[in-house]
């Protein structure tokens, strides 16, 4: 399990790396081209070209909106980084998530499900997230400010739906999982449908129909925007101040609304246009999640340790409550992973006294640990974890 995980997770990496560059090389060449300088270029039918400079030699990129005079016999598709990439975070979402649902998924302080119905909510909320988004698409058509509020909007209430139903580690990944499907499913639905329609129309010599390539436009434009909030989630689960309080919903959306801000500057950049109130605004919005995911935040993301006041709390006290919450995962054999995550455990008091500032943070401040509460840790012992933490884990 462990060795598939490690393979999986590379090769979802990489996949990603290169379809996301792919995408963002062609966004920017989009977005670089000039009217072509010869006039002959221009009777060929060249929309724009782009001369650019990379590894020790000089690029000469043109567009033609309907064909070249000839069409070539090989034409590159892109295609296959964005299967690859959903296909292998698939099945790392089966591998993780939905065949150990009891570890990151399900969460009974949040929502008492069965694991058969957990794993059913998760393929739920990635099919009916397409189902929205394309059905929106369809219906509000060019209107694009609409229909970009609109999908604004939706990834918000599935942010909170997704924090509602799932274990907050898992919620978050759920909602880039559903975005990421949303970007597969337009190249696969949407953009290479009619990039197929076009190629055969000019092929048997007829005119193509300007519709199919005008959506494929429009999802890739849109895909481009998912692309930084997409990373977020997919990184996430290294992110236990924001999944891991009270508004975490309201905190994945907002970095993903920052992600698709910085995103858009670097679009508007490529066309000439610098627009630093797009940065500013991220990096406003990012200042206020850190502010707030702070302890006794505005937005109440983090709490303080409770019971404070009580008699000084020592280690020899909490080593129980480590051993019975925590060792199951982080010690040297555990029970429950097969290994322990980052190499910490807590078998000894030297161990526990040298993680303090740790356990204190995931267990108390942010409650992101034990994951999902798979091993039932009460407030009471959340209270004293915190006790023995401001008392100096002596």
């Amino acid at each position: 399990m462990g060795w598939a995980m490690a393979l999986l997770i590379w090769l979802h990496v990489v996949a990603a790396i290169a379809w996301i560059g792919e995408s963002f090389y062609f966004v920017m060449l989009d977005n670089s081209l000039h009217p072509p300088d010869e006039a002959i270029a221009k009777q060929r039918g060249v929309f724009g070209e782009l001369w650019a400079v990379h590894g020790g030699g000089f690029y000469h990129s043109q567009k033609y909106l309907v064909s070249p005079p000839r069409m070539p016999e090989d034409l590159h598709w892109s295609k296959w980084k964005s299967y690859v990439t959903w296909l292998s975070g698939f099945s790392l979402l089966i591998v993780m998530y939905l065949l150990q649902p009891g570890i990151y998924l399900i969460d009974p302080s949040v929502a008492a499900l069965t694991p058969l119905t957990a794993a059913g909510a998760v393929l739920g909320f990635l099919l009916a997230g397409w189902l929205v988004y394309d059905t929106a698409c369809r219906l509000l058509g060019a209107r694009d400010l609409v229909l970009g509020i609109v999908i604004a909007a939706f990834v918000g209430v599935a942010c909170y739906g997704s924090t509602h139903l799932f274990g907050a580690q898992a919620a978050f990944l759920i909602v880039g999982a559903m975005l990421g499907t949303i970007m597969t499913a337009n190249v696969f639905f949407v953009i290479i449908p009619g990039q197929r329609k076009m190629v055969d129309a000019l092929a048997r010599g007829e005119t193509p129909d300007p519709l199919p390539g005008k959506r494929g436009k429009q999802r890739s434009v849109h895909n481009t925007y998912f692309t930084l909030p997409v990373v977020f989630a997919m990184l996430s689960s290294h992110f236990s101040m924001l999944y891991g309080g009270r508004a975490n919903w309201l905190a994945l959306w907002l970095a993903m609304l920052g992600g698709a801000l910085i995103r858009q500057y670097f679009v508007l950049r490529h066309t000439g246009r610098q627009d630093w109130k797009l940065p500013a605004s991220a990096v406003a919005i990012f200042i206020g999640l850190i502010v707030a995911a702070a302890p006794a935040g505005r937005l109440g993301m983090a709490a303080p340790a409770e019971g404070a006041g009580a008699a000084v709390v020592k280690t020899a006290a909490i080593m129980p409550i480590i051993a019975a919450r925590c060792a199951p995962c982080h010690a040297a054999h555990p029970r429950l992973m097969a290994s322990a995550p980052a190499g910490i455990m807590f078998d000894t008091e030297a161990e526990i006294r040298g993680h303090a500032a740790v356990i204190e943070q995931q267990v108390v401040q942010v409650k992101a640990m034990p994951p999902g509460n798979v091993t039932h840790i009460t407030k009471a012992e959340r209270a004293a974890i915190g006790r023995w933490f401001d008392d100096g884990a002596k």
